[in-house]
């Protein structure tokens, strides 16, 4: 699959995945930040702290799903362009406009399981085992990151189909 399909410049959705961008860089500060605290505090000076694993969690949840999108706008994923060559320009198009269809299919049912489940968690007030956090919004983080996606795929498969193939 080619594959390089990225979103117009300014647009909405442009924004949105690079400041879901910078929320999961700021994630990602925080988990280095927060492990090697844990580490140095639980090997150097033997106090392990509780809880740790589940913020862990917590925090790595939302930088995969903040940074999705972005990745899946910059045609950031991994691809294998093996059958390019073999299969042409038309076989390439369909292969970009079919592999965005079926993951958008696979990731709205995703995104449609956890909107459930954040409902369900929050009615239920759900929270993890040792915090007591409540996990309601990472459902809906989970959600929001995965819809995020899928409307970036939609925004692909119009400009590849403008493209016309090219």
């Amino acid at each position: 699959m080619s594959g390089d399909v990225t979103l117009p410049a300014q647009s909405w959705l442009e924004r949105v995945t690079v400041w879901l961008a910078v929320i999961a860089a700021a994630a990602m500060l925080f988990l280095v930040i927060l492990i090697s605290v844990g580490v140095i505090l639980r090997y150097a000076f033997n106090v392990p702290v509780l809880g740790l694993n589940e913020i862990n969690q917590l925090a790595a949840l939302t930088l995969v799903m903040a940074a999705l999108p972005y990745c899946t706008a910059k045609s950031g994923h991994v691809g294998v362009d093996v059958f390019d060559n073999a299969i042409g320009r038309v076989g390439r198009f369909i292969g970009d406009i079919g592999s965005r269809l079926l993951s958008g299919f696979v990731l709205s049912v995703l995104a449609q399981r956890a909107i459930l489940k954040a409902l369900d968690a929050r009615e239920f007030s759900d929270t993890t085992n040792m915090l007591s956090l409540p996990i309601w919004p990472f459902y809906g983080i989970l959600a929001f990151g995965i819809t995020l996606c899928v409307i970036v795929m939609a925004a692909q498969c119009v400009t590849i189909i403008r493209a016309g193939g090219r």
